[in-house]
């Protein structure tokens, strides 16, 4: 039992940790709030817990259709670009009046999970199946459930805040330059995404 738990903890922050698009908005919404990692975690767990437990009660396969992927790449890499545009902006704004970025991190948090193609691909496959492995420890459904939901959550939320709670406390040392550079790399790093959803998208259904 602790082995498989030890799996879940590994698997989920070896997920949460890469370098994406969570990660890029985090830092870029650290700048205002040590809270912004927090909230990106409830905004992301908002869409994550209904999704696993639909996915173990069976809808697996509607994440496996390859319309829905399509669709869900679509939108997600046009999300991602518009987002990336925000960034790119950002530096300036901020600069000229002190601004946040619109979105709040609750928001981001939400649109990044739910709009992530590859997110819904990796839960309706790998992640499903160490759900299942899971849950084969479990007599009540419930609670192994439970159980799995706050494990792999507070695996996010951890990093995120750790990583929020860092950038808020040290970025005014950074300096105007440095503060520009890491939106533009952050919005970068989105666009790049973005790019990446929508070409795998068409590569689908060409």
């Amino acid at each position: 039992m602790f082995a498989m738990l030890m799996t879940v903890v590994g698997t989920s922050l070896s997920g949460v940790m890469a370098p994406g698009p969570m990660f890029a908005i985090t830092i870029t919404k650290s700048f205002k709030s040590p809270w912004a990692g927090t909230l990106m975690a409830l905004g992301h767990a908002v869409v994550e817990v209904p999704l696993i437990l639909l996915l173990y009660f069976g809808l697996s396969h509607f994440f496996e259709n390859t319309v829905v992927q399509f669709v869900f790449s679509l939108l997600g890499g046009a999300v991602l670009i518009w987002l990336a545009v925000g960034l790119f902006r950002a530096p300036k704004e901020m600069a000229a009046g002190g601004k946040d970025i619109r979105y709040s991190a609750f928001t981001a948090g939400a649109v990044m999970t739910g709009l992530n193609p590859f997110f819904l691909m990796w839960w309706a496959t790998v992640g499903v199946l160490l759900l299942m492995k899971f849950m084969a420890y479990w007599e009540v459904v419930a609670v192994g459930l439970a159980v799995f939901i706050i494990v792999h959550w507070l695996c996010d939320l951890i990093w995120l805040s750790f990583v929020s709670a860092a950038v808020y406390k040290t970025h005014s040392m950074w300096g105007a330059t440095v503060q520009a550079l890491v939106f533009i790399a952050a919005g970068a790093l989105m666009a790049g995404f973005g790019v990446w959803f929508i070409v795998s998208g068409i590569q689908l259904v060409v």
